[in-house]
């Protein structure tokens, strides 16, 4: 473990703060016995010691904290320019070697190694402030310095439209903010999907609903394909709806890195998925994770081509948990203004 890099199986989700949501939750997991593709993550300490070198030259968060969110051109025009900046900006030279070390033990056993790239900010996936989508994530990247090179555009998504939007919106101060990113060795899906460990359109917390489709995940999660759905108990493990779609198309490995669509063979197109021993294993897991955090989760899974579930990553259902905390009435200060509104009916 170095200050620019830390692993996999030394995190906990305390450590949020130098490897982000993501990568603090892998950990966890990796800790909590859930088979994980192993990999580390580049922390926030390098992230800060590449925004120094940047800040030198000229602001950065100042410039971002003074924005107005509604001011799209404006947010626009800055954006592009802050990308072009952290994307063309070296890497401090320690930081690039962590980087490549790691990178080098990671593919020890595995010379063809391909990892996924995937941003993981400080306020993303927390209870409160869902950032899930809003930062870049590179498939299938073939080599050290492809990973590198996307390491460096993750950081760049933290200034997005969206994101600078996002956090403008809810008054997150800059100072806050950093960008960890995961490098984790890439799954060669067969099937991939989300769970989530309480219904995510009714908030019944005695389901499991799980969604799936062929090849890898991000053709879900991006919504390009409609997946299989189920749901079941999380009790019995009694599947109570089995909605099987129409999958026509699946992503899969594109020569030379990243990934393409793929038309799925006809006789596979309206066939589940999922089995139903993989579904049950599936809600075992769910079960797992859920208890391990002490609340709802929302999970994305992959089945490889050799039959092993793996998890790549559990965030905390936020919807219906932020629905529940919403006080029932308005809360009243003048005692005898409630007596009344109580008496008269309206409550």
């Amino acid at each position: 473990m170095t200050a620019a890099v830390s692993w996999f199986p030394d995190l906990r989700l305390t450590d949020r703060p130098t490897v982000g949501g993501k990568g603090a939750s892998l950990g966890e997991l990796t800790h909590a016995g859930i088979d994980v593709p192993p990999g580390f993550v580049v922390t926030t300490q390098a992230f800060e010691l590449f925004l120094d070198a940047l800040e030198r030259s000229s602001p950065v968060r100042a410039l971002v904290e003074r924005l107005d969110p509604n001011d799209l051109d404006t947010v626009s025009r800055i954006s592009r320019s802050l990308r072009v900046r952290v994307e063309n900006e070296p890497l401090p030279a320690t930081v690039e070697t962590a980087i490549l070390d790691a990178h080098a033990t990671l593919a020890k056993d595995n010379p063809a190694l391909t990892v996924a790239v995937r941003s993981s900010a400080t306020t993303e996936d927390a209870e409160d402030a869902s950032f899930a989508g809003l930062q870049d994530t590179f498939l299938w990247v073939p080599d050290a310095q492809d990973a590198i090179h996307r390491v460096r555009e993750c950081w760049g998504s933290l200034y997005s439209v969206e994101s600078i939007c996002y956090r403008r919106k809810h008054g997150l101060p800059e100072d806050g903010v950093a960008m960890a990113v995961v490098v984790q060795t890439m799954v060669d899906a067969r099937t991939a999907g989300v769970m989530f460990t309480r219904s995510p359109t009714t908030g019944d917390k005695s389901v499991i609903t799980i969604e799936g489709a062929w090849g890898l995940g991000s053709a879900v999660v991006s919504g390009e394909v409609t997946p299989d759905r189920w749901v079941m108990g999380k009790i019995t493990g009694e599947i109570s709806v089995r909605d099987i779609s129409d999958k026509h198309i699946r992503q899969v490995p594109a020569a030379g890195g990243g990934i393409v669509d793929e038309e799925v063979p006809a006789e596979l197109r309206k066939t589940p998925c999922l089995s139903d021993e993989e579904l049950q294993a599936l809600r075992g897991v769910g079960r797992r994770i859920e208890k391990n955090y002490g609340r709802a989760q929302d999970i994305e899974w992959a089945i490889d081509k050799s039959g092993a579930l793996l998890l790549l990553q559990s965030r905390p259902e936020t919807v219906w948990s932020a629905k529940e905390q919403k006080p029932v009435a308005p809360v009243i200060d003048d005692p005898l203004k409630h007596v009344m509104t109580i008496f008269g009916g309206r409550r």
